[in-house]
């Protein structure tokens, strides 16, 4: 198909071409309810669901008890795991060894009690009773663990007579996060991933289908020039994001109680740079395949799949290998992370936040270089 001459006129940047793609955008977004419903609704529902069944706290783990004591300190013993929240204690009903409880998934812990338990706490200086625990899940294992920690001294407070804590100990306070509520720390992180893949799936999805239908080109037969088509076309799905982000501010607040410490326009800014880099990455990704399923998955590779496990959203970087560390920097959900957690729980100024906010300008300003030379190159006779 042949393309219109620029004239001199058509040269220069015009904001009029702009607001007319602009205008030409959100009528097709507004035609299109999948497209709204995926930028507003979806966000929030993930969050929702997500926020709710993500919990790094261990709750009624399933712990097999063998109590060969029978006696009233070891159920009293008993009586303190049960009561602490983290185990669901059940006789042990097995006549081969213990670990075949874990084996065959039967619980995730096994606590042996020896005959002379009761004896040991009149006349012995210690007690000993077998802790079995599974290590297959280092997660749910880890948690076990420190809820032991509080365990043992309830057990040496409430059956040791005259237990004293040793003379040398330490002054713990949590900051930001007193209670540790595992909401507190997954909702502001995941708000990142979910606006992350939804900003990245929306222009790699839609404008590619814009070149499958054919309607691309009949836009690129007018004079308007790639980075006016550029910039018309994010515009609208910007102002999208921007809405995702604050009903998910929203849901944070009101549907889990989430604090906000910090400055709301440092949030602004962040979700702005933030949203429009992965914004020219789907632009970019749907340039360079034209073809809505190839978008999809160029999109889930490099969006869905970084976000998760590379931004620190789950694993925390610093105990990434070194390659790994540097590499999570060239992915905007890394710094958009650090942003909006600190803001969340922490209230750090705009000082504090300047690597994030550089490193997203900077990764903006390539990604959108980079969009518009491709989609000149391609577009341009």
């Amino acid at each position: 198909m042949s393309r219109p001459v620029s004239t001199a006129s058509d040269a220069r940047f015009s904001l009029r071409r702009v607001e007319a793609v602009t205008r030409k955008e959100i009528w097709h977004i507004w035609r299109d309810p999948f497209t709204l419903g995926m930028a507003l609704v979806l966000p929030m529902i993930l969050v929702v669901i997500f926020g709710i069944a993500i919990d790094f706290d261990v709750h009624n783990a399933p712990l097999a008890v063998q109590d060969h004591s029978q006696s009233a300190a070891s159920r009293e013993f008993i009586r303190i795991f049960a009561n602490s929240g983290t185990f669901r204690v059940a006789p042990a009903t097995t006549d081969g060894p213990l670990e075949s409880l874990l084996r065959d998934e039967r619980a995730k812990a096994v606590l042996a009690i020896p005959p002379q338990f009761a004896r040991d706490l009149v006349i012995a200086p210690r007690v000993d009773a077998q802790f079995l625990l599974d290590g297959a899940d280092n997660t749910t294992a880890g948690s076990i663990l420190t809820a032991l920690t509080g365990v043992q001294e309830a057990a040496n407070l409430r059956l040791v007579p005259g237990w004293t804590p040793p003379p040398a100990t330490l002054a713990i306070r949590l900051l930001f996060n007193p209670e540790l509520k595992t909401p507190w720390f997954i909702v502001p992180g995941l708000a990142v991933v979910v606006v992350a893949i939804v900003s990245i799936l929306l222009t790699a999805l839609t404008v590619a289908r814009e070149w499958e239908n054919g309607s691309m080109e009949l836009l690129l037969s007018t004079p308007v020039r790639p980075i006016e088509l550029i910039i018309g076309k994010l515009a609208p799905y910007t102002i999208i994001g921007l809405l995702a982000v604050l009903f998910i501010y929203i849901v944070a607040r009101l549907g889990f109680g989430v604090p906000f410490r910090g400055s709301h326009l440092v949030l602004l800014a962040g979700a702005f740079l933030f949203l429009s880099a992965y914004l020219a990455q789907g632009l970019l990704i749907s340039v360079l395949t034209r073809k809505q399923q190839l978008s999809m998955q160029f999109a889930i590779v490099s969006g869905l799949l970084p976000s998760v496990l590379l931004s620190g959203f789950v694993f925390p970087i610093e105990s990434m290998p070194t390659l790994f560390h540097y590499l999570t920097m060239v992915f905007p959900a890394r710094w958009f992370m650090v942003i909006s957690r600190d803001l969340f729980l922490k209230g750090t100024n705009l000082p504090d936040l300047v690597g994030p906010f550089a490193a997203l300008l900077f990764i903006n300003t390539v990604m959108l270089s980079v969009a518009v030379r491709r989609f000149k190159r391609d577009v341009e006779p």
